[in-house]
């Protein structure tokens, strides 16, 4: 048997069964149309697998089995050559509707597709399953079996690998509903085993989706590096005006500054989202996922595991968009007035072990009119709360199968405290607190130095997860 440059696996089965998922999950395509009713897939689509621009790798959605049990008595009386069965079974039965799902579904096979058959696991074995099993034995091609324990159910188990045995090549558990990008891997390692004349196609897809990941996990990281920089870097600001009310203006600067920065963040999550091939269906996140918080509540804080005194500092700066603090070109502006800007002066106070606010230096240049300019807080706090809230998210991108519709779980989150960043080593901590420090202080070069190792060191956390 020749193999083709791109491999083709047909994914066969009983309707119902989760081949659309099976299909959805491999191919990393949400696009794959999935329902809760039998017989949604009535015509074969072909999903193929892109990387750098070329196709590495095809899989077939295909309708059930309708008529297996007459299906096989046709094959088992057939007495033709026996690479043209497939082919003969279509051409004696294209024009019977009543085969129409058994010519359609044996399509991929007849011009040489490997073979996925794939079966819900929570059910026990039927006689039309066995029919199914020995029709694919027949064709020849090569094949792997896959049970889809879609609940968790392995009550059948036991009794469907002994049917596998039988007749199939390899035999997998594979829950398209969760499987990791690692369980995907692990597939294709074993279809690699179904034939020998597979295995150097087959190779390289797996050297190729290997390359794609690691690619993507340095372009996450580049992300949520951009991310961070742009907030740490973002201001709201305005001038007040002969008889201006500061406590208006303000507000409506600490609103523009809080809404920059959820936009930046969300942009951020969409685009790692998009990155891993989430286009149509969004991540959906439990019920209680801290990701459902406010950036700028104190419960996000307190979840992620800081300390009292910095979960004071929190508190503290709340009122002027929580990790901001409020500056003033200080033309007059009183510190009467400064202390009517939210709770800049509880933050102070927490930030300083209880200092009181007349020894905080106000910074600022004279510009004819008093300004009020509201900016990250100089503390590294904020930037591991984004972090960490990034680290969050992307772990539930890359755990979330594309063959998964909805969160079946919805009272289960993150537990309690889980920031990744408190348990980074020393270094990678200094690459953080470097960063932070040139990206709000340092020289154009200084800022770009820091900004590459930082790439580099989260890229390297990500690939931990």
């Amino acid at each position: 048997m020749r193999i083709k440059d791109v491999p083709e696996f047909a994914i066969l089965g009983h309707p119902n069964e989760g081949k659309s998922s099976v299909v959805s999950t491999l191919a990393e395509n949400d696009r794959v149309r999935i329902g809760p009713y039998p017989g949604e897939t009535v015509h074969c689509q072909t999903f193929p697998v892109t990387i750098d621009k070329a196709e590495v790798i095809r899989f077939t959605d295909t309708p059930g089995f309708q008529k297996p049990k007459q299906t096989l008595r046709w094959f088992q009386n057939y007495n033709g050559p026996q690479d043209r069965m497939v082919q003969a079974f279509i051409e004696a039965h294209g024009s019977d509707p009543s085969f129409r799902d058994e010519c359609e579904l044996l399509g991929p096979v007849a011009r040489g597709a490997g073979i996925i058959y794939v079966v819900d696991g929570s059910r026990p074995v039927r006689g039309d399953d066995r029919a199914e099993m020995e029709i694919l034995r027949l064709t020849g091609r090569p094949r792997m079996s896959i049970i889809n324990c879609k609940q968790d159910d392995i009550l059948y188990l036991d009794a469907w690998k002994n049917e596998f045995r039988r007749t199939f090549n390899s035999i997998r558990e594979f829950n398209a509903h969760r499987a990791t990008y690692r369980e995907r891997i692990e597939l294709l390692e074993c279809l690699k085993s179904v034939d020998q004349d597979w295995q150097e196609a087959l190779v390289r897809v797996i050297d190729a989706f290997k390359r794609d990941w690691d690619h993507r996990m340095g372009v996450a990281s580049l992300i949520i590096v951009t991310m961070v920089e742009e907030i740490l870097c973002a201001t709201s600001e305005g001038t007040l005006g002969e008889g201006a009310d500061p406590k208006v203006l303000r507000a409506k600067l600490e609103k523009g500054f809080i809404n920059t920065v959820k936009q930046i963040e969300h942009k951020a999550h969409t685009d790692i989202r998009r990155l891993f091939k989430h286009n149509i269906f969004n991540v959906e996140l439990p019920k209680n996922s801290i990701l459902n918080e406010d950036l700028f509540s104190e419960t996000t804080w307190k979840f992620l595991g800081l300390s009292p005194r910095e979960v004071a500092l929190a508190a503290g700066v709340a009122g002027a968009g929580a990790g901001a603090i409020v500056d003033t070109a200080a033309a007059g502006l009183t510190f009467g007035i400064f202390s009517t800007l939210g709770g800049v002066a509880g933050a102070a106070a927490a930030l300083l072990g209880g200092s009181r606010i007349a020894g905080l230096k106000l910074k600022g240049v004279r510009l004819g009119k008093d300004q009020i300019i509201i900016r990250p807080a100089p503390d590294a706090q904020f930037m591991y709360v984004l972090l960490d809230r990034a680290f969050l998210f992307y772990a539930s991108v890359i755990n979330w199968a594309h063959g998964r519709r909805d969160y079946d779980d919805p009272g289960k989150g993150e537990a309690k405290g889980a920031g990744v960043t408190h348990a980074w080593d020393k270094g990678t901590k200094q690459v953080c607190r470097d960063f932070f420090k040139k990206t709000v202080g340092g020289t154009s070069r200084k800022r770009e130095e820091a900004r590459i190792a930082m790439v580099n060191r989260i890229a390297e956390r990500l690939r931990q997860l």
